[in-house]
């Protein structure tokens, strides 16, 4: 089975496991997907990630990325809420001077830009802009 958004598969299973109190879970790779997932480990959004190859006699045919999620001493979930702006049937592109700010910069903006996938506070410092992907708080 195709899927049409991978980024927003992605994000949504990040989604249901931090409800579901999971403590990991597996999204299917692709170099975006990848550098959210990065990003997410680099703000401490989640503990790790890892990447595991196929293995078809382990029955895993695609390239996976296994994220152990991350969680405060008291069992809430750090990552509160993740939202897919940018969407395969509607762009949005903002430029360096239009980047917003996600809750007074207590979460961040994702932005794909032609240095690659980046955080809002160093797109704006970089002076560049690109394609808003999606905000985490």
């Amino acid at each position: 089975m195709s899927i049409t958004d991978p980024i927003a598969d992605a994000l949504t299973k990040i989604r249901n496991a931090y409800r579901a109190k999971h403590k990991s879970v597996q999204v299917n790779h692709n170099n975006i997907t990848e550098a959210i997932v990065r990003i997410l480990a680099e703000e401490n959004f989640v503990n790790s990630y890892e990447l595991i190859d196929r293995e078809p006699e382990k029955k895993i045919f695609r390239k996976q990325i296994f994220i152990n999620l991350r969680y405060t001493n008291s069992g809430e979930p750090v990552l509160r809420g993740v939202e897919r702006i940018s969407k395969p049937g509607l762009r949005i592109y903002v430029n360096s001077g239009n980047i917003p700010s996600v809750f007074n910069n207590t979460g961040c903006a994702l932005l794909s830009t032609n240095c690659g996938v980046m955080v809002d506070r160093e797109a704006r410092k970089r002076k560049i802009g690109g394609e808003y992907i999606c905000k985490v708080w």
